[in-house]
């Protein structure tokens, strides 16, 4: 049975504190392993992005309701 990945709860945070706690939070994962993080500031949807991007990390972003949800994947 597949286990629900982490998350990280940034919302109400503004930038960069939603991409540091990501950051840490990847730091502590095995490789391929999916983390989620849940933000609030516009900022998110271009900052994680352009972290994911500068570390060959995957994700996936879902908006619902003014809470930005990113499914990130490390890579392998």
């Amino acid at each position: 049975m597949a286990t629900e990945p982490p998350t990280i709860d940034a919302m109400g945070l503004k930038c960069p504190l939603p991409v540091l706690k990501m950051e840490k939070a990847l730091a502590g994962l095995p490789p391929g392993s999916t983390l989620t993080v849940l933000a609030t500031d516009p900022m998110a949807k271009v900052d994680i992005p352009l972290y994911c991007r500068q570390n060959a990390h995957a994700y996936v972003l879902d908006e619902a309701d003014g809470v930005l949800s990113f499914l990130i994947t490390k890579p392998a």
